[in-house]
């Protein structure tokens, strides 16, 4: 079979500098309200924001520019006697929250593409005098694409974010996701979260939220490995990773990503550590899958000493991949066991 060329794309930061450039250039020219857009090329990694169109509007009239509903200040670009005031269009979201890159009451526009506007806005009106000039930056139906990011947990309100610090995006590394934990993990410790709840699916995330703030609680997907690693940069002080028992069985057999297209669970190398921790041989013949083997552990009294042993395990993979991690890794099930 041949193998499939996958495609990159750019940043929604690197779409917006691009669209930037064009606008100002189109503005000094004519001297009149100028705008550009960009379609987000849709490439093959997992983002929200594959395909959505990214408007630049610049004018001297700030009645000729639609604005965030949220009250925010602009981010401001001066150059002598020339300056440009530039908010957050429709779609783009304000930040209302510390904690994140930018400052609450500013555009959410990530530093790197504002530096990057910011120095080609002085560049170009170098040699000018006295513009007082206004801008957006829009994104076509990004109050609804934002949705489905976590731009509302950590303050971000009526869009998305303008990201991009590397300006392409790899394909498959679901690089957006990542940067998405990322800026979480920020987010809390940022707001002074000692310990933080990773967890892995959409009935670990609704225990946590039972009985965690929301805040503290991160949704890691199948990034298990990207989002520990992350923790222990920003030397987070406790990370405690809940999930169910088939992904955990995954992270102690090694799986650094617990999507099935990384492989699946090595059933042979479990009924051989299930015999030697348990002194029981499993029939993995009739079922592989790790809810049929708890079941039939949970008719022999060892269900309990299961969960112990894939948790144990779990954590013992952790501290092999990073021998000064601070997580402690708990099974869902043993958790609604113990009434957590």
């Amino acid at each position: 079979m041949e193998k499939k060329i996958l495609r990159k794309g750019y940043t929604t930061g690197t779409h917006a500098f691009n669209a930037f450039c064009k606008t100002l250039e189109a503005y000094l020219v004519t001297r009149e309200k100028s705008y550009s857009k960009t379609i987000k090329v849709d490439n093959d990694d997992l983002d929200v924001t594959k395909g959505c169109e990214i408007i630049v509007t610049i004018s001297h009239d700030i009645n000729e520019l639609e604005i965030n509903r949220t009250e925010h200040e602009p981010q401001v670009f001066t150059q002598a006697s020339n300056n440009l005031k530039l908010y957050a269009g429709l779609g783009v979201g304000v930040v209302t929250k510390k904690g994140l890159k930018i400052k609450p009451g500013f555009p959410a526009i990530n530093p790197q593409p504002l530096e990057a506007m910011k120095s080609f806005f002085e560049k170009k009106v170098a040699e000018l005098k006295n513009l007082q000039l206004v801008c957006t930056i829009s994104v076509v139906d990004g109050e609804t694409i934002a949705k489905q990011t976590a731009n509302a947990k950590v303050g971000v309100l009526g869009g998305i974010s303008i990201l991009g610090t590397t300006g392409i995006v790899k394909p498959v590394s679901s690089s957006a996701y990542i940067d998405s934990v990322k800026t979480e993990i920020e987010f809390a410790k940022g707001n002074e979260y000692s310990t933080l709840y990773f967890t892995l699916g959409n009935s670990a995330f609704k225990v946590a939220t039972s009985k965690i703030n929301e805040e503290a609680v991160i949704e890691i997907g199948n990034f298990v490995y990207d989002s520990i690693e992350i923790a222990s940069q920003l030397k987070i002080e406790k990370v405690v990773f809940l999930c169910g028992i088939g992904k955990m069985t995954k992270v102690y057999q090694g799986f650094k990503n617990t999507h099935n297209r990384f492989g699946t669970i090595d059933f042979k190398q479990l009924q051989q550590d299930i015999k030697e921790e348990l002194n029981y041989k499993v029939d993995i013949e009739s079922t592989l899958t790790v809810k049929g083997i708890s079941q039939e552990l949970e008719k022999v009294g060892l269900l309990e000493n299961f969960y112990e042993m894939i948790t144990k395990k779990a954590n013992q993979q952790i501290k092999i991949w990073f021998n000064n991690s601070n997580v402690d890794a708990i099974i869902l099930e043993q958790k609604e066991v113990l009434g957590w």
